[in-house]
């Protein structure tokens, strides 16, 4: 396996996929002489030529009614909106018409496009450029959400949602783009709807997504020193959501915490907490926690973005908390007969 970036898996897997299927197009702003404003579809124009790599007018209602059209007479758009927060301008076209078509057509018509968009704070980007809208499409049935944490999930989630017939939303989160890790040779899909555990544990489960679950993976490696095992769990899907994987796992570490970028009210955290107390709420020890980023618009200012954030100290914090709250005694990290 390869040790490549998320923004290269993400571009090599638009490459192999354009490859493979002539149906296959781009359209965004700047994707084509400019290469996008992230680099992803860097030397695409190039290779494949203006007709299936366009771009277009500021105008996202536009472009992604245009590709909508597109999709269901066949071909399969992949849209580049260059900030989730952009994609407010098009929620008309995603909410009311992508989403909805193949049920009001009554299944004569599929709309198998995808929307690329990334997201998240940290970047210093201001309030209205740094922003988790991920919850407004997850809520939306019709759509499908993906929101991938690693190079190897990037890559199979963007491959899954290429081939899938219904519209495909993935999320791209900024502060991932550099992040560098190996992804599987050859083609590789991860189904759309399936949570990862990325890494075992007994104690407690943290249920994380996106850049949050990287944290919440890096948290558990340490306080693995500590003696204290926490299970992780990347939910990788927001629609659907695998909630099976969820239950089981709290049900074996009898604790939960939620970890997510987003804000704490009416999020995906409150989901999860849901579908928690639906499905294992005999099996818990402790109230199942939450941690999210402050309910304000982001500030600008370094500080203030950096205070406004949920992080790795701050969920630590909540971990000892849960633990401490049921009489929990860490585990010898001291091999036996050492």
């Amino acid at each position: 396996m390869a040790a490549v970036t998320y923004r290269q898996a993400l571009h090599d897997t638009l490459r192999a996929e354009m490859l493979r299927d002539a149906n296959i197009l781009l359209i965004g702003e700047e994707i084509g002489v400019f290469e996008g404003s992230y680099k992803i579809t860097a030397g695409l124009l190039d290779e494949f030529g203006p007709r299936r790599v366009r771009d277009t007018p500021i105008c996202e209602e536009g472009f992604v009614g245009a590709a909508i059209g597109a999709a269901m007479l066949g071909l399969r758009p992949v849209v580049e909106i260059m900030t989730i927060n952009f994609s407010l301008l098009a929620i008309d076209q995603i909410v009311n018409h992508a989403a909805k078509m193949h049920a009001m057509f009554g299944g004569q018509v599929s709309v198998p496009m995808v929307i690329r968009t990334p997201g998240g704070g940290g970047q210093q980007l201001a309030a209205t450029h740094s922003q988790n809208l991920e919850v407004f499409y997850a809520h939306v049935p019709g759509l499908k959400v993906v929101a991938p944490a690693s190079p190897a999930d990037a890559k199979g989630l963007l491959t899954a949602a290429i081939r899938d017939d219904d519209p495909v939303l993935v999320l791209e989160n900024l502060a991932l783009y550099n992040t560098k890790g190996e992804i599987p040779d050859g083609e590789h899909a991860v189904p759309i709807g399936t949570a990862q555990i990325t890494k075992p544990g007994r104690d407690l489960t943290v249920v994380a997504y996106s850049r949050a679950a990287a944290i919440a993976l890096d948290v558990a490696h340490r306080l693995e020193t500590e003696g204290i095992s926490v299970e992780v769990v990347d939910l990788r899907s927001l629609r659907p959501l695998d909630r099976q994987t969820v239950c089981a796992s709290v049900r074996k570490t009898t604790r939960a915490v939620i970890l997510e970028d987003d804000w704490l009210s009416y999020g995906v955290g409150a989901e999860i907490a849901a579908t928690i107390a639906e499905g294992a709420f005999d099996r818990l020890d402790a109230p199942v926690r939450r941690v999210a980023a402050a309910e304000v618009p982001l500030p600008y200012a370094k500080q203030l973005e950096t205070a406004a954030l949920p992080d790795a100290a701050a969920l630590a914090r909540v971990i000892y908390e849960t633990l401490d709250a049921t009489g929990f005694t860490a585990h010898s990290t001291t091999p036996a007969g050492g």
